[in-house]
């Protein structure tokens, strides 16, 4: 697992200024926002609940979402795009690829949505086949790298990718996006032997390659230059959720993409309700107990998500458990609790939605019972749920969203 050298973020005093004055805005956001309600901060301590932090039992704390998903179920018609951002814990579509099948079996939708042009984790990914070859890669870890696309990369070269959409059964139409950078006149793709021109003016692009019922293709660059994103499988109506992992990272590497691009992002492809779930990469030294370096580094990233996705819903989803050995015996990280309210009070002074992955995983030891459980639920090196733990969370994390609808469909119904 990569390191991320935390503190160099904050020993530079101009970033440390502009993260200040960020701070003092949000929370003067945050103080406006919560005016109007009745708040209680303390709710972030409930496991297996979604909460804006308002006081009430029925309170819809994703009412963007809700609405979608309620015009979605009436009508049959129209797409709900999910981004779900995270480190190692989601990596192979873990957590996403249960959340997704819950989520389209009940509002309907096809198809495995993003996949990157390469992925390290490709071969462990049970919904998604990805062979790669050729590319050149850029990524959140470089120094120099700006603007890459979300997932944290970008690809450029001569390469080719074959891609396969496991989650499909034969027969299943599907839309195949290609999303792609600046692309000038005269760049094309080839697309399983036939060659498609590219259009591509702006930062970030997306170009339906073809509607039909493959479950695999292969891409090859006709074009060096052009900065490659990814493809997507979709249905022209349903869920999609995206699954955007990164290896050792804890989102302040989105300072490296600019509001300008996160915009021409969601203007391309966009997105209801955003995700982001981080915190297992902070617990890195078994006996911090302060984050609050944290949440000044994260905090101008979280007021840039808001203003760009001010029209969607934004979902923190804290740390899982981690452990370590104290005394010769695996307990949860000391500073476990420390992180969690941390991210909470971000996700309250932001007026984000948050959900306690870790009190709902079963709190504290709950990561060392998992990995002594029969079957395992979770690797022995104390950090990382299994594919089966996974399937627990996300089935935990979907009922949490259905009890959100559900508050909001209820007053819906009583309205009329």
């Amino acid at each position: 697992m990569q390191n991320v050298n935390l503190i160099s973020e904050i020993i530079n005093p101009d970033k440390a200024n502009n993260n200040n004055q960020l701070v003092q805005d949000s929370l003067k956001n945050a103080a406006s926002l919560h005016a109007s309600k009745e708040m209680d901060f303390e709710l972030y301590q409930n496991p297996n609940l979604i909460t804006d932090f308002t006081k009430g039992d029925s309170i819809t704390a994703l009412p963007h979402l809700a609405e979608k998903l309620y015009q979605l179920k009436k009508t049959g018609k129209g797409k709900i795009r999910i981004a779900y951002f995270g480190d190692s814990m989601i990596e192979g579509d873990l957590l996403t690829r249960t959340l997704r099948k819950l989520l389209q079996q009940e509002f309907g939708g096809y198809g495995v949505g993003f996949l990157p042009v390469q992925s390290k984790v490709a071969p462990v990914r049970e919904s998604a086949e990805i062979k790669a070859t050729g590319w050149k890669i850029v990524n959140f870890m470089d120094k120099s790298a700006h603007n890459m696309y979300i997932s944290g990369f970008s690809f450029t070269g001569p390469g080719s990718t074959h891609f396969t959409d496991k989650t499909l059964q034969k027969g299943i139409v599907t839309n195949k996006y290609f999303i792609f950078g600046h692309a000038s006149g005269g760049a094309a793709i080839d697309y399983n032997g036939s060659s498609i021109s590219l259009n591509g003016p702006d930062a970030v692009n997306r170009q339906l390659l073809a509607k039909d019922t493959l479950q695999s293709y292969t891409l090859r660059s006709s074009s060096s230059q052009v900065p490659y994103y990814g493809v997507s499988f979709e249905s022209d109506n349903g869920i999609i959720v995206d699954n955007f992992s990164f290896r050792g990272i804890t989102g302040v590497e989105f300072k490296k993409i600019d509001e300008d691009f996160l915009k021409a992002v969601q203007e391309k492809n966009h997105y209801d309700l955003i995700v982001m779930q981080y915190g297992v990469n902070l617990l890195f030294r078994p006996n911090d107990t302060d984050y609050s370096y944290y949440a000044k580094i994260m905090t101008p990233n979280l007021v840039k998500f808001k203003s760009v996705f001010s029209g969607s819903d934004i979902l923190m989803v804290s740390t899982a458990d981690r452990a370590f050995r104290y005394n010769g015996e695996y307990q949860s990280a000391k500073g476990i609790h420390q992180l969690v309210e941390t991210q909470a009070k971000m996700a309250f002074d932001n007026g984000l939605s948050f959900f306690n992955l870790f009190k709902t995983m079963g709190g504290d030891n709950s990561i060392v019972q998992w990995a002594s459980a029969d079957p395992p639920l979770a690797n022995k090196d104390y950090v990382h749920p299994n594919g089966k733990g996974a399937d627990i969370l996300a089935e935990k994390l979907y009922r949490a969203m259905m009890k959100d609808y559900h508050n909001y469909t209820s007053k819906k119904r009583t309205v009329q």
